[in-house]
């Protein structure tokens, strides 16, 4: 079992504030979902492995002839590396991404039976799976909730939300969101967030949106300091 991490404290304003803007959230995206096609849990695992530095549309492109291919971790763990590396070339970093599938395709089939395994600890012992790819996994494959995805635009919009104070530092950002919102909303909160970023609170701001989540959340966003450089 892994320890749960150590949490910072958060007061109640925060964690009401943090709350009201959930359920704006789900509000304004009622189907949060994960955007990686899969139909169980071994294609969302190799998914999220192929999903490192790639964007999920081309991900998505990609995977159906690899399952095609090789559709189990048995079938995978015995594959060629060369003609892995030929199926996912398109997803950036093409190499280490074959090695990866293989090799967690292969203590798949010796150490679990060919199961993906549902805790974070186990899944960590996996090639190419990280914390980040561990929560997806667990989150939408099992519905549990051991953490919250902190990919790009999750770590922006947690800043410009003043959720958190660390910039950069995805653990640290993880575990003030974990601290701030309801442990059953941690995987949907990651996907709402993500859903906002994409749709409205971009990473290049050419204009103040006019957006009334941002308008009222936004208070330590680079939203409001374009405004406000614009007002002046």
């Amino acid at each position: 079992m892994s320890k749960k991490p150590s949490l910072p404290r958060k007061t109640s304003a925060q964690k009401e504030r943090a709350l009201e803007l959930l359920q704006k959230l789900y509000a304004r995206y009622p189907n949060p979902h994960c955007e990686l096609d899969y139909r169980n849990p071994f294609e969302l695992l190799c998914a999220t492995i192929l999903s490192a530095q790639c964007t999920d549309v081309r991900v998505n492109i990609v995977t159906p002839a690899l399952f095609r291919a090789y559709p189990t971790p048995e079938t995978m763990a015995v594959a060629s590396l060369q003609e892995l590396e030929e199926l996912v070339k398109t997803t950036g970093f093409y190499r280490n991404k074959a090695k990866s599938l293989k090799e967690a395709s292969k203590t798949l089939v010796k150490e679990f039976h060919g199961q993906v395994p549902q805790t974070m600890h186990e899944l960590l012992q996996l090639r190419g799976a990280a914390r980040k790819t561990a929560n997806v996994v667990l989150g939408n494959a099992f519905g549990i909730n051991v953490g919250v995805v902190v990919d790009t635009h999750v770590k922006r919009l947690s800043n410009r939300f003043g959720l958190t104070k660390h910039k950069s530092n995805t653990d640290k950002i993880e575990k003030d969101l974990m601290a701030l919102f309801p442990q059953e909303s941690w995987t949907d909160l990651s996907h709402l967030l993500i859903h906002h970023g994409r749709a409205v609170c971009k990473a290049r701001i050419s204009k103040v949106p006019n957006d009334e989540i941002c308008n009222h959340y936004g208070v330590s966003c680079e939203c409001q300091k374009l405004r406000e450089k614009k007002e002046t």
